[in-house]
């Protein structure tokens, strides 16, 4: 059993752990000028010719070395660039540069970061001609910021919206090499789910691709604390059978979730806390335990902000049968019980989102909630409002 006293042990230990690092500096390697654009550019090349060969519907595979595991072979120029590492330290920051514009067009768009990454070559390419042939370098990126924004104004006009299955088919046809059955489980997944559900993918046990729908919850907020991440094969935190903590404030002291916690550890139980924020002691003890005591636990932030952080606190509680607790609540956090806590089957949280599946909520109370959105909605004054009202509920499968 994990006592109170247990939870505080060991801080001054894992503040050496953490802080006392005692790794020696290397010495800075620094050039100038033309050489050492040269490389820059080599390494932007370098990358942009592995990535690119994946381009487009007609684009092909790469084979990719993994350390201690079988090879794996793709067609995602985001994962073929994020496994690119050059010898030469220089065209390796040249390389990193366009991983770095790859990343963003990943997390923004979701996709086009082969195109990303051919465009940003070709830029980087022309630009450094220009700086050869005398040319200021503050004036050309002036030009480039000026020409994208023209780029994206042109687009934006041509640009025509994917609503329909049949359209949402041909784009996912492209994006699978032409294959059609994909194509179609991809926009039948889309249709299911809705403009802003949530579509993972996942080994399956048999031979066929199969759509499944899974009551689910997104929180746009990942762990705290990468010390929290306990898969084996990725940094994640991975739970089953999971209680979660509602908290509209900040947790800076321990003593408030001890009890919490203390009920987890004695139902042989994970822990998920939603809070405001988790800082100061009650953090460091919550690492310290996951650490040293093995403590199933992991802390990620609410979402969303202010009011509207309160209602997606009281969205997700409905969904999973738990409670919010602050300052609206009529019973205190140090006196929780198991009705309060919300249950999932299955928790998955990287460092950028969670995804609460299966959650144990009471139908009625789910209707009762989704029935309010929807009034909401109903009466909202503006586009801007409706769909934040829309995306709130479709992020809680309200």
């Amino acid at each position: 059993m994990l006592s109170r006293s247990s939870l505080f042990r060991g801080y001054s230990h894992l503040q050496r752990r953490l802080f006392s690092t005692g790794r020696p500096c290397r010495a800075k390697d620094i050039r100038f000028g033309d050489p050492v654009r040269s490389q820059l550019l080599q390494g932007v090349e370098i990358l942009a010719a592995a990535v690119g060969l994946t381009l487009g519907p007609k684009g092909r595979t790469v084979a990719l070395e993994q350390y201690k595991s079988e090879p794996k072979i793709t067609k995602d120029g985001f994962t073929v660039a994020r496994a690119i590492d050059l010898r030469d330290s220089f065209q390796n920051v040249g390389a990193k540069l366009v991983v770095d514009v790859a990343e963003n067009t990943n997390k923004k768009a979701g996709d086009g970061t082969s195109t990303a990454t051919v465009l940003a070559c070709s830029i980087a390419r022309l630009a450094m001609d220009s700086i050869k042939k005398g040319c200021s370098p503050a004036e050309i990126r002036q030009g480039i910021m000026l020409g994208a924004s023209k780029a994206v104004e042109h687009l934006r006009q041509i640009s025509k919206p994917v609503t329909t299955p049949e359209e949402i088919k041909q784009v996912a046809v492209i994006s699978a090499n032409g294959d059609e059955h994909v194509g179609n489980l991809i926009s039948t997944a889309m249709e299911k789910v809705g403009k802003h559900g949530i579509v993972t993918v996942k080994e399956g046990t048999t031979l066929h691709d199969e759509v499944e729908v899974i009551n689910g919850l997104e929180i746009e907020h990942g762990y705290i604390s990468p010390y929290f991440v306990n898969s084996k094969t990725g940094s994640k935190v991975e739970m089953t059978n999971c209680f979660i903590l509602y908290c509209d404030f900040k947790v800076n002291e321990i003593r408030d979730i001890v009890p919490a916690l203390e009920l987890c550890v004695n139902m042989n139980r994970p822990l998920l806390i939603v809070a405001e924020d988790i800082e100061g002691d009650a953090l460091t003890t919550l690492v310290i335990n996951k650490m040293r005591n093995n403590l199933s636990v992991c802390a990620v932030k609410s979402p969303s902000f202010g009011e509207g952080r309160s209602e997606s606190l009281k969205d997700l509680a409905a969904a999973t049968g738990g409670k919010v607790f602050g300052d609206e609540s009529d019973i205190e956090i140090r006196d929780v019980k198991v009705e309060h806590l919300g249950k999932a089957d299955e928790v998955s949280i990287t460092n950028e989102e969670t995804l609460i599946l299966k959650g144990k909520g009471d139908p009625e109370e789910i209707a009762k909630r989704a029935a309010q959105i929807d009034y909401l909605i109903s009466k909202a004054k503006n586009e801007f409002i409706r769909d934040g009202l829309e995306e709130r509920k479709s992020k809680a499968r309200l």
